[in-house]
């Protein structure tokens, strides 16, 4: 009796997706095979199989693993996290997180391939690029990219290859010091298989020099100090050098967009628009551009068209990838687009409207005035001149130690320079968290 109720145990509990012992049995005997395993050495070449067992764990139903994993995430501490850095806690609404993110008919895409059989996806998608146009000042913007990092690498390697004319030998792009120091090294990386030379440095004395092709700066900085790169772009022009600024897209809701002061290439991360900071990612990147430059534009782009009945009809206009099209005409050969989150960050700022947007800005902004005021009657000196929602608090090094014990034993995430502490308001910050940072 018990072996009879554990078998019927075992094979209701047993849900690989695979075959069962039917099934072995079956494909043994079509193939002439005694075993599994004598059809497994018929199969794959000796000098190619592992002399080992492998090293695994006992296997465990779905239901015992999804309860490990929750035992191992219950030990992650979650702090309230001040460090900015392109990464910003945000509110996800209601309506968005329910029938969109928690929704299979939106979650399930990865990348619109065949995105022409779903008409409200590229409808959405569309929307992405429309916001992206209108907050960065840009004439064309593509579905999304991978995140900041990648979308920045896009926009120097598009400009490597439409160099030209006195510029065709040009092989350094410079990147401003105070951009995200993941997006540095994300440059770097995508730079070396090109030879291409990455000059990082202060912008603010750059020599703009017949071997730089491009130049890119943060908007605000990694720092959070805000500088008007107008003069800079206009010499670089000048010299017929590309401009790209990585810029924070809830930022330009108040400030001059890239575009009004001589952007080649916007790009950045659309994360604060209403996604999880999830660890680090995935997050929906944007790039926008010159419409001169559409037909070098990495990733897709969704545009608009008619069909035969002179209906309204939404389709991919632009596809860049290998997969897509001539290996020599590809302009991008990695993951291109963050669907699902492109539509979320769309959809974000569909909610709230653009009044709504610029008032999450305002709010951003105020409570980090709020929180320069109160340290500055403290006696605590603030570095930046121009901010958005960072500021940088002047601290002598052998204090920031025991500022950083006393924060992180009430759960605080500041960011930590050799002599200064980065702050970085965000839309879930109240003002009961301001007074905490004060104290």
């Amino acid at each position: 009796l018990y072996m009879t109720l554990f078998q019927s145990y075992d094979k209701f509990t047993n849900r690989h997706i695979g075959p069962d012992e039917n099934q072995i049995r079956e494909m043994l005997e079509v193939t002439g095979a005694s075993s599994l395993d004598e059809l497994i050495n018929e199969t794959i070449p000796s000098q190619i199989k592992l002399t080992e067992k492998l090293n695994l764990t006992e296997a465990v139903s779905e239901f015992k693993f999804l309860q490990n994993l929750k035992e191992i995430a219950d030990k992650n501490k979650i702090f309230k996290s001040y460090i900015g850095m392109g990464y910003n806690p945000s509110i996800t609404p209601q309506v968005i997180l329910r029938n969109i993110l928690e929704n299979p008919g939106w979650y399930t895409q990865y990348t619109p391939y065949q995105a022409e059989i779903s008409q409200g996806r590229l409808e959405a998608l569309l929307n992405f690029q429309t916001m992206v146009t209108d907050l960065t000042a840009m004439d064309i913007s593509n579905a999304s990219l991978l995140d900041e990092g990648t979308s920045a690498a896009e926009a120097m390697l598009m400009f490597y290859h439409l160099r030209s004319g006195n510029k065709k030998n040009a092989n350094t792009i410079f990147v401003s010091e105070e951009c995200f120091p993941q997006t540095i090294e994300v440059i770097k990386t995508r730079a070396t298989p090109l030879e291409i030379n990455v000059q990082v440095g202060n912008h603010k004395n750059l020599e703009l020099t017949d071997d730089i092709f491009a130049v890119l700066v943060q908007y605000p900085t990694g720092d959070g100090e805000i500088y008007n790169y107008r003069n800079l772009f206009s010499e670089a022009h000048a010299k017929e050098i590309f401009t790209i600024v990585a810029a924070d897209i809830l930022s330009l809701t108040l400030l001059t967009p890239p575009g009004e002061f001589g952007a080649d290439a916007v790009v950045g991360s659309t994360q604060r628009f209403g996604i999880p900071m999830g660890y680090g990612g995935p997050h929906a990147a944007f790039f926008a551009t010159r419409d001169k430059f559409k037909r070098q534009i990495p990733g897709r782009l969704i545009g608009v068209s008619v069909d035969v009945h002179e209906n309204k009809a939404y389709r991919m206009a632009l596809q860049t990838r290998e997969q897509h099209i001539k290996r020599e005409k590809a302009t991008s050969n990695i993951c291109t687009a963050q669907v699902l989150l492109a539509v979320a960050a769309g959809m974000y700022a569909v909610y709230h409207g653009p009044e709504g947007l610029k008032s999450i800005a305002k709010k951003v902004h105020s409570l980090t005035k709020l929180l320069e005021a109160g340290l500055k009657q403290l006696g605590i000196k603030q570095l930046n001149e121009l901010y958005f929602d960072t500021i940088n608090i002047d601290i002598d090094k052998d204090k920031i130690s025991d500022l950083r014990k006393l924060a992180e034993s009430k759960q605080i995430n500041f960011r930590y320079f050799e002599s200064a502490v980065g702050i970085s308001i965000n839309e879930v910050t109240e003002l009961n968290d301001i007074e905490e940072i004060i104290s």
